[in-house]
This record gives structure tokens, C-alpha cells and sequence, in this order.
């Protein structure tokens, strides 16, 4: 018996978009890979394209329907001249194969299955799983966030907002407000029927009698609900708390910088960069460059000047600490702040270092990240820093960076999302 599926979901005039988000989904490991491998290769003014992507034929497969074991079959083959029934065929053993290669006469394989990422997946896939850390809503002003709250009752509103509990309140208080001069008729009209006794053929009785029907009936004429008791919520927009935040990118341009270094460091801040850009629209970054001395310059600057010096890294410090001071002040923005260097520094400055950042901006900041480009023995800033004391352990990170492939895993794990 032959059986037959077919899919009526609805889809959108993009009739594969569901099925590549279904197939991206499915293969997310292979590919968040392999979008790290193109990361680790790329040069500065490439990172945002799309990749293409490979992924082994072997890994691929679909459930198919076949026929199960047992039962009776039929089947007509084509026959041949080599081969009769009951021969075993071995597999054709060595070779190679391939573009690029020469020609073989033995040897199987399976093509890898290649497919291209557009930018928006690219990046979706690069930025996966990370965060800015210890972020928290503390911004009030200029906020254009609100949440709808409760702001009183309306008599007048939409259906989706009557309070079936103001309303039901307002109707029981009309009933008793209304009823109350009938009520205590009946009463007065009940009492005077126990006075006058049984006897049925007294004319007074018979008129208390219909006057206590009549005062009954208009009891029952009021209303259980009328349109005066409805009772609809109002609400009221209310201004939340936003996640207000500034990045200090602070880059080291000196003499001891070499080409090679400074675009290790450029690569790490694009990769930031692009992080904040993408994920958190009201952040707010700073650039500084330092050598003798610190700038605050802009986004082309930053990236493409060719200013150099020697090396004094406290400047950088000393500069982020007067800006958020006269503009971030730390009740009201998240402040965090990237370093980036080779670790060389003028010896008596490392000390000054190590002061600024434990008395003044780690108890002020959310996250000090320093990343450290050299290869060899640990520099003069590196040796520094490790004797900053645990009492930021959730504040101040160090890594080391000494190839373009290390940058990536790096960026991802100062920024890992981590479980509260």
C-alpha cells in the first residue's frame, strides 16, 4: 500500500525561509565551527560579510520510509554479463580522488554539502550566547521605555478592560442605595400583617396586602447590572528603567606596537564593536588611544591613525576616570571598559596603574576586561595587574592573545553569557 504525505503548513512567500531555519537550527554545532574558523581568518574590514559553510555529507542524513524485514518481495534487476547472482563485490580500495588532483581509476568518497550564510546569520551565529556582564536597569531619564500600569477606573472602555470586580461592587451598592426605601416598606407593610392577624375577609388587610405585591415587584424591576455600573481599567503609561551603558575602548598605540600587534588589538575592538552594535542599541563607546599620553578620538580615528609614541598606560586611566566622572556618573549608566596592549610599560607608571584601577574605576565599573597581545614571557602590565587583589572577581578579567586565531575564542569568553 502506498503512502503519501503532504505538508499543507502555511508558509510565507519565502517558501524555504522555515526550512533553512529548521536546517540551521539543526546543524547550529557544525556551524558556530565553522563560523569561528572564518572569524580567526578574516582581515579588520571583513568581518560583517556572510561565509560559506561546509559541512560533511555524513552528517546530513534524513530519515527516509523503506520497506521493513520479512514478507515476500519481487523485485525485477537488470542483469549483466560479470556478475551472477549470490557474488560478493568488493569495495574499490586506495585512490584518492578530488579537484585539484589526478585522475584515479580506484577509490570512492562524499562531497561535503556547502551552503552560504548571509551576514544577518553570520553575525547572529558570532554574537551567540553573549552579554554584557552584570548589566542593570538604572537609567530613568530620557527614557523611552514604559510599561502600561493600572491608573484607576473608567466608565467608559474597551471590553478587554472591564473589571468584572469593580463592576459586580458598583452594582451590589446601587441594589442596596436604591432598594433601601422599598425595603424598609415591606418591612413596615410585613409588620402591619402580623398585627391584623388572620383574618382574610378584613378590608384593611386585603390593601396592606396589595400594597406589600406592589412594593415587592418594584424590588424585583431593579436591575442585578446596568450599563451605570460598569467599571473598565485605566491604564497609564509608566517609564521604566533602561539599560543605560558606555564602553571605554582603550587602546595602546606606542613604539613597542608593532603593526602585527595593533591589528590583533583592532581586531578584538571591531569584534566588540560589532557586539554592541548589534545587541544593545543604547550603549554609548568611548575610543582612547594612548602612547606618552591619552585621546579621546572618534570610531575612524581609533581604527585607522597612525599616531604613535611611547608608553605611559596610566594616561589612558587617568583620562577614562575624568570622563565618567564629568559624564557617566555610576548611579546612573553601567560602565565598561576594554584594554587592549602589548604589556609594555615604563616601570615606575605600572604601579600608578594598578592604583587607579583598584581605588578608583573597579569599584565604579561593571566589567574591566584587559587583553594582553604577546606571545613570550609575561609583560611588565600583565605582571602587574595579577597582584590586583579578589575583590573583583566578578569585575576584572585577563587574557592572553598571541595569534589572529586566539582573538575570537577570547572575545567569547570575557563575554560568555554567564548564569546569574
Amino acid at each position: 500500500m502506498a503512502l503519501l504525505i503532504i505538508d499543507r503548513r502555511q508558509q510565507g512567500k519565502q517558501k524555504s525561509a522555515v526550512n533553512r531555519q529548521r536546517f540551521l537550527k539543526r546543524f547550529r554545532k557544525h556551524i558556530k565551527e565553522a563560523v569561528s574558523d572564518a572569524v580567526s581568518k578574516r582581515s579588520i574590514t571583513d568581518m560583517e560579510r556572510g561565509e560559506e559553510i561546509s559541512i560533511p555529507k555524513k552528517d546530513i542524513s534524513e530519515p527516509i520510509f523503506h520497506q521493513g524485514k520479512g514478507g515476500k518481495q519481487r523485485r525485477v534487476l537488470p542483469g549483466n554479463k560479470e556478475f551472477i547472482r549470490g557474488d560478493r563485490i568488493d569495495r574499490p580500495s586506495g585512490g584518492g580522488g578530488g579537484a585539484g588532483g589526478k585522475a584515479s581509476s580506484q577509490g570512492e568518497g562524499m562531497d561535503e554539502f556547502v551552503f552560504e550564510l548571509n551576514q544577518q546569520e553570520f553575525l547572529d551565529f558570532m554574537f551567540e550566547d553573549l552579554e554584557l556582564p552584570n548589566l542593570v536597569r538604572k537609567q530613568l531619564k530620557d527614557s523611552d521605555s514604559y510599561k502600561l500600569v493600572k491608573g484607576g477606573y473608567l466608565r467608559e472602555g474597551i471590553p478587554a478592560r472591564l473589571n468584572v470586580l469593580q463592576s459586580l461592587r458598583g452594582a451590589k451598592a446601587r441594589r442596596i442605595a436604591l432598594s433601601g426605601a422599598i425595603r424598609r416598606e415591606i418591612k413596615a407593610l410585613e409588620k402591619s400583617l402580623e398585627e391584623i392577624g388572620n383574618d382574610e375577609e378584613s378590608e384593611e388587610r386585603r390593601d396592606i396586602t396589595v400594597k406589600l405585591d406592589r412594593a415587592r415587584r418594584r424590588l424585583n424591576q431593579i436591575p442585578f447590572l446596568d450599563d451605570f455600573d460598569l467599571r473598565y481599567n485605566h491604564m497609564i503609561q509608566q517609564p521604566t528603567p533602561t539599560t543605560s551603558a558606555v564602553m571605554f575602548c582603550l587602546m595602546d598605540v606606542s613604539g613597542s606596537m608593532t603593526q602585527d600587534i595593533k591589528d590583533l588589538a583592532k581586531r578584538f575592538f571591531v569584534l566588540l564593536h560589532l557586539f554592541l552594535k548589534r545587541h544593545y542599541e543604547k550603549t554609548e563607546v568611548v575610543f582612547i588611544r594612548h602612547h606618552t599620553k591619552a585621546d579621546e578620538v572618534d570610531e575612524e580615528e581609533f581604527f585607522y591613525s597612525r599616531e604613535t609614541g611611547g608608553t605611559v598606560v596610566s594616561t589612558a586611566l587617568d583620562l577614562m576616570q575624568r570622563i565618567v566622572r564629568e559624564r557617566y556618573p555610576s548611579d546612573s549608566w553601567n560602565i565598561y571598559a576594554a584594554q587592549a596592549s602589548d604589556g609594555e610599560n615604563w616601570a615606575d607608571d605600572s604601579p600608578k596603574c594598578r592604583d587607579l584601577l583598584v581605588k578608583s574605576l573597579l569599584p565604579l565599573v561593571q566589567y574591566f576586561a584587559y587583553v594582553e597581545i604577546s606571545s613570550g614571557r609575561d609583560q611588565e602590565l600583565w605582571q602587574t595587574y595579577s597582584e590586583i587583589p579578589t575583590d573583583f572577581p566578578d569585575r576584572f578579567a585577563m587574557r592572553k592573545v598571541s595569534e589572529p586565531a586566539d582573538i575570537f575564542p577570547v572575545f567569547r569568553d570575557l563575554f560568555e553569557r554567564r548564569s546569574s
